[in-house]
């Protein structure tokens, strides 16, 4: 089975399912519970890894599917969410935007803390419903958009909410210098982490961290410390290069 992220590109074309076959999916596989130290919120979420999955891949067509990350609440999320409860100044009244959004959970609370528009984006199809399952059980309005958005410039949001990007190599390369980006270019961007391998040295602020009861055994341990941090542009050497490549328009 694949550990790709929903946000990286897939090689082999799934199979496509409406939208309303995806709803009936996750809400087949899933059920709704509450989250430890976010009160009033419920979100659709499986209790096991390994039968989703396999149900994806079945549905999709696609053997070595990608993990359901939608299907779950993760430790950088729960941290950011936890913090944006927190502290709502930090997206009530703005334009938001919540990358690799999975299940939709930050961009939930942020648009419970009151933000002025919240989009969220992943590319994997199922998380599209989800998004919509979620927010209509927690009562909010949220854009979904679906493709991936590294291959482009950072939009022009005032907060970009990153969580549970740094668990695998290529992605964690992919993201780190759109980022960067997107804080050189004047947005606010929180990052929600547990400490995985390839979170980046540098550019990095912590601002929070958190005691997080996650939703999956995929995890290391039940509690896992969820980190909040800023993303600042760095005089890393190369990094000025590489934000300034991902905030380039892509030439074919």
């Amino acid at each position: 089975m694949s550990t790709r992220r929903a946000n990286e590109p897939e090689d082999r074309p799934a199979r496509t399912l409406p939208l309303s076959h995806r709803r009936s999916f996750v809400a087949h596989h899933t059920r709704a519970q509450t989250l430890p130290g976010l009160p009033g919120l419920r979100l659709h979420l499986a209790d096991d890894a390994v039968p989703v999955w396999q149900a994806t891949e079945a549905a999709t067509g696609v053997a070595g599917a990608p993990l359901p990350f939608w299907a779950f609440a993760w430790s950088g999320g729960l941290a950011l969410a936890r913090y944006l409860v927190e502290h709502p100044e930090e997206v009530r009244g703005r334009r938001v935007l919540d990358f690799a959004t999975g299940s939709g959970l930050v961009a939930i609370v942020a648009a419970q803390a009151g933000a002025a528009s919240v989009a969220a984006v992943d590319i994997d199809p199922f998380a599209e419903a989800a998004v919509g399952i979620n927010a209509k059980a927690n009562g909010v309005r949220i854009e979904y958009i679906g493709r991936d958005l590294l291959g482009e410039p950072p939009p022009d949001v005032d907060v970009l909410l990153a969580a549970d990007t740094w668990y695998e190599g290529p992605f964690a390369e992919r993201a780190y210098p759109w980022l960067l980006a997107a804080a050189a270019q004047g947005s606010r961007v929180l990052v929600g982490d547990p400490g995985r391998i390839y979170r980046p040295a540098d550019g990095l602020h912590e601002i929070a961290s958190f005691e997080v009861e996650t939703t999956t055994k995929l995890e290391d341990r039940a509690v896992v410390t969820g980190r909040v941090y800023v993303v600042r542009a760095t005089d890393e050497p190369g990094a000025a290069a590489a934000a300034a490549r991902a905030s380039a328009p892509s030439v074919e």
